[in-house]
């Protein structure tokens, strides 16, 4: 039997209306931030909320009920890293949530789109080295970034 990975999805508030349609298609086909887990993984979402805005006070409880939930893994959607500007909270998101919760926390969920990466290489958002790195997992080939423009 197949151990089932569980797994809270937190998403930009200023996205609230999103009802995770790209994030749900790169679980299914294990793009963007899901490349993590192989194909052959169950994976089960206990949890799906925002932040709750600026400077994120839905942090502190979400992943709570996250872990009552069985989450082990808390995703930090791909919306914190293409809205303009990208959060300014997400590492401490990062932080306080692998201190108080001790679960494992992942930037980012489907692919960041084309649309959303050619805006923020001209702007130069990501240019550190730090954002590099936060947004490794979520980059993928120009094709795939293209797939999800929708």
């Amino acid at each position: 039997m197949k151990k089932t990975t569980k797994i809270g999805i937190i998403i930009c508030d200023r996205y609230s209306g999103c009802a995770g349609g790209k994030c749900f298609k790169a679980l299914k086909n294990r793009d963007g931030g899901f490349k993590i887990y192989g194909k052959d993984q169950e994976v089960e979402i206990v949890g799906y909320t925002t932040c709750g805005g600026c400077p994120g006070g839905n942090i502190e409880y979400a992943p709570e009920e996250m872990k009552k939930n069985g989450a082990e893994v808390i995703h930090l959607a791909t919306g914190f890293l293409v809205g303009y500007p990208p959060c300014p909270y997400l590492k401490h998101f990062k932080k306080f949530i692998e201190a108080k919760y001790e679960l494992k926390v992942v930037y980012g969920t489907h692919p960041i789109p084309e649309k959303y990466y050619s805006v923020h290489k001209k702007l130069g958002s990501w240019q550190t080295n730090e954002w590099q790195e936060i947004i490794k997992d979520s980059l993928d080939t120009p094709q795939v970034r293209i797939d999800y423009n929708e």
